[in-house]
């Protein structure tokens, strides 16, 4: 295989991949949640595993390409973003090494037993140029750099709520505004219903996440709100859909970069 970025140190093949079905619009950042990257290298490269990426970015820098990017890996799993159910052939997917949240993945998105350790400066800086020159290189739009949380957010926390998604914009890479201040105000929560709920949604379904607009604030509507809350209002991810929440989503969505 021969490196598609002049950053990649070294190609390391894994088995797991196949043929695109769609062009490539999307990048998905994931931490790899094991208790090294060694172990994770060796997960991803397991042909019984069946889970891949295209990159691997160690604590130290070092970017490792595990998958050309004209194949489709297997990073994304069940998924759905702006109605596109196979994140897998739109995406290029980037494994960052940490270990992920301390106690494991909790019992349900919307909650946080212990969070993951912070990401080491050259592994940020490695990830803002990795993820800068697949951009450039194949066009794909700040909002269209998305977490794996935002993807799956049934079943999804990474990369986790201490990612330093400001950091990425500020160098170019992603979508983000400041968030809106937590303060006093009407929440929405599970149990909620009415037209109010429905807005909501159809707010979140604008943006790109998978949420049905039924005016009913369900589990997977909270789901929904705990991984918007986690990208781009980390301060406090409960899955409630407070003043800030819905401020913070209403700026986004007002300044989204303008089609091409």
């Amino acid at each position: 295989m021969t490196p598609d970025s002049a950053l990649v140190e070294r190609c390391h093949c894994s088995p797991n991949h196949g043929e695109r079905l769609a062009p490539i619009d999307a990048i998905v950042l994931h931490y790899t949640g094991m208790a090294s990257g060694e172990a994770a290298l060796a997960l991803l490269c397991d042909p019984t595993a069946q889970v891949s990426c295209h990159y691997l970015v160690w604590e130290d820098g070092r970017v490792w390409q595990l998958a050309s990017e004209s194949r489709r890996a297997w990073h994304a799993g069940k998924s759905l973003w702006a109605g596109e159910s196979d994140l897998n052939s739109r995406s290029i997917g980037i494994e960052i090494v940490n270990p992920g949240h301390r106690d494991g993945l909790p019992s349900r998105p919307h909650e946080i037993f212990g969070g993951a350790p912070p990401f080491p400066e050259p592994q940020i800086a490695a990830t803002i140029d990795l993820c800068r020159d697949i951009a450039a290189r194949l066009a794909v739009r700040p909002e269209r750099i998305l977490g794996h949380s935002d993807i799956a957010p049934d079943r999804k926390i990474d990369p986790g709520e201490i990612f330093p998604w400001p950091r990425l914009h500020e160098a170019g890479i992603g979508h983000w505004v400041a968030p809106a201040p937590i303060r006093p105000g009407p929440v929405y929560a599970l149990g909620a219903m009415g037209p109010p709920v429905a807005a909501l949604q159809a707010m979140l379904a604008a943006y790109g996440y998978g949420v049905k607009t039924n005016g009913v604030y369900d589990e997977a509507t909270r789901d929904v709100v705990a991984a918007f809350q986690r990208h781009f209002r980390p301060a406090l991810v409960d899955g409630i859909a407070d003043v800030s929440t819905v401020e913070t989503l209403l700026a986004l969505i007002k300044n989204l970069p303008p089609a091409a």
